[in-house]
């Protein structure tokens, strides 16, 4: 997958109202701090979760109703030969009862050591363990064995966290996460079908041939309105039709801000990799209204050109500054999850390099090499195997071109789009009967099943400060 740097909307997931009658209730009036433990002898569950061997507290935060631990977890660097070493993973526990489901969560990024929840953990009123993705800063081994950031050894790394944290959370475990988490959810359960009693993942794209994006093409050239289509793609011409006086901005910035473009190439190709994001951009994090807030192109000036592609895409995306955090996700991408790259026929006698592969932003140091049979055996298995799976995706991602399907060998799983939405999709969004569905199987996967699941609702309320999704100002655009 592609991406570039870029200022990311907040977006506040707002999910649905608590249970009605005949929905089931949250189980657990059991104090946090008082669950038993005859192995250790001790009442205390930080005290049992650091009695696992390796694993190490790095500070607990207080929060109402919980406690939350953020801990380190020592794993080897490669899970098929352990004398290659250890490294410290980073993770957090949201502990609410040993009583409780526990949901597995991973970004596929760095871990947020913020108390938060992801929307399955309000569903089924549970545990929450969050794992920082091997190689994403602290996480990584020192020296870097790039050969051994693959997705089943982060897969392995989640079999070895749930196996430790399974001997004090034995109830029902989900797995579960958004965009490239949610790609990282679907590996762990490809490799490991037995760990989870679920799985539920949110705009996880599924790019199966590396050289084959039509479905891109098609999602550009059918989303939304003709209108508000044109004018995205007008503004985002005129930003390569004034490459000369838009680029000196750019060049001003990055003097002053010390940033360079070794990764990339050059400040030209840095600076057509952001344009060439503009749309994507928009639509990934963006919603329709949003197309009246676009200048017109013909009557714009430079600077509402140069400031507007800053909204949508960010000018630091491709420095080396802005891809240095983000060298795992290309390096992967380059590797074994694929990049999209578009046709753009609308900018065609205007671009220099066209869209560039995942492999430019993987530093030159570090040796690449692409196997394109992973992405088709994990889709295979998904449609021909996969077990008590949801996939939930947004009708206005373009990150949702390419979705997980589940066919006839699949069994209780489920591909659902929340029509309109981008790439902060959820439960919530979905209309009103698939919404009852997906709710009813994610509280049967964790073992709290409603007593009538066609009115099945989330176990506790909406949390602002737990469950405020905000997908925040970063580097790159990335899923």
């Amino acid at each position: 997958m592609r991406k570039t740097l870029r200022w990311l909307l907040s977006l506040v997931v707002l999910i649905g109202t608590v249970s009605a009658a005949g929905t089931a209730t949250a189980a657990g009036t059991a104090d946090s701090r008082t669950t038993n433990d005859t192995t250790t002898g001790t009442t205390d569950i930080k005290d049992r979760v650091l009695a696992i061997p390796g694993m190490s507290l790095v500070e607990e935060k207080p929060y109402p109703g919980y406690r939350y631990f953020v801990l380190t977890y020592t794993q080897p660097v490669d899970h098929r030969d352990h004398s290659k070493g250890t490294f410290q993973q980073r993770l957090t526990l949201l502990h609410k009862d040993t009583a409780r489901p526990t949901v597995f969560h991973t970004s596929g990024y760095a871990v947020s050591t913020r108390p938060g929840r992801a929307e399955p953990t309000r569903i089924v009123d549970g545990n929450q363990v969050s794992m920082e993705y091997r190689f994403f800063t602290p996480s990584r081994p020192q020296p870097a064995d790039w050969s051994k950031l693959d997705i089943w050894q982060a897969a392995s790394d989640q079999h070895r966290i749930f196996t430790a944290l399974k001997k004090i959370y034995d109830r029902k475990w989900l797995a579960t996460g958004a965009s490239k988490g949610g790609m990282t959810a679907t590996y762990y359960e490809r490799f490991y079908p037995r760990d989870m009693d679920g799985v539920v993942a949110y705009v996880a794209p599924n790019d199966v041939v590396e050289k084959e994006d039509a479905a891109y093409d098609r999602f550009f050239a059918t989303v939304s309105t003709q209108e508000c289509r044109d004018r995205l793609n007008a503004l985002q011409r005129e930003a390569l039709v004034r490459r000369a006086p838009l680029q000196e901005k750019f060049r001003t910035w990055a003097e002053a801000e010390g940033a360079t473009f070794t990764t990339v190439g050059s400040l030209d190709k840095a600076y057509e990799a952001v344009v060439l994001d503009f749309v994507w951009g928009f639509w990934q994090y963006h919603t329709e209204a949003d197309c009246a807030s676009i200048p017109d192109a013909a009557t714009a000036t430079d600077q509402a050109v140069y400031d507007t592609i800053d909204t949508y895409s960010g000018w630091s995306f491709y420095s080396d500054q802005g891809l240095a955090p983000y060298t795992p996700y290309y390096y992967q991408a380059a590797t074994e999850l694929g990049s999209p790259s578009l046709t753009m026929d609308h900018l065609k006698d205007l671009t220099r390099y066209g869209y560039q592969p995942a492999r430019d932003f993987v530093p030159r140091d570090i040796p690449v090499r692409f196997k394109p049979w992973v992405m088709r055996d994990v889709d295979t298995w998904v449609r021909t195997q996969g077990r008590g799976m949801l996939f939930v995706y947004g009708g206005n991602d373009p990150w949702g071109a390419e979705k997980f399907r589940v066919d006839k060998g699949a069994r209780d799983s489920y591909v659902m789009t929340a029509p309109g939405a981008n790439h902060g999709a959820n439960v919530a969004g979905l209309t009103e009967a698939e919404r009852t569905k997906a709710t009813a199987r994610i509280l049967a996967w964790a073992g709290v099943a409603p007593a009538d699941p066609q009115r099945a609702a989330p176990l506790t309320t909406y949390d602002p400060r737990l469950d405020k999704r905000e997908l925040k100002r970063e580097l790159t655009l990335r899923p």
